[in-house]
């Protein structure tokens, strides 16, 4: 009895939806149109995909750094050295911004262009801290 109680309310509730409802409920996803997301391993990236976000987020560490090491640099310079230092780093991100279009420009239009762009944001991030961190010494 409680057997044939749960058929026939799975066969009012089914009689209840409408067509649509049953025929999207009935398909399979198109497994192509899918993007699954896994942990991102950038000790050993396997897809060009990965490698280009390892490279993003290498820069970005990197840009963090600058950004740390410019900081601290400002807070000890008196004003008129602060407005030098803020002018150079103004044109600095000028030039490494465009250099590294530049540099980018030779693989555009393959899935490279990333990881070059990255790879050259993060060479040229790293030189200008080291250049800042020498003004921090005494």
């Amino acid at each position: 009895m409680r057997q044939l109680l749960l058929v026939l309310c799975s066969i009012l509730t089914l009689s209840s939806l409408d067509t649509s409802a049953m025929t999207i409920a009935g398909t399979t996803p198109d497994l192509s149109e899918m993007r699954l997301v896994q942990k991102l391993n950038c000790n050993n990236p396997q897809t060009q995909a990965a490698i280009n976000e390892c490279t993003k987020l290498s820069y970005q560490n990197a840009d963090k750094k600058l950004n740390q090491v410019y900081q601290q640099l400002v807070s000890t310079l008196e004003k008129s050295r602060k407005q030098k230092l803020i002018a150079a780093q103004v044109a600095w991100v000028k030039f490494r911004d465009t250099n590294c279009e530049f540099e980018r420009s030779k693989y555009e239009g393959g899935s490279i262009v990333p990881t070059i762009y990255f790879g050259c944001l993060e060479n040229t991030t790293k030189l200008r801290t080291q250049q800042l961190q020498e003004y921090l010494k005494p």
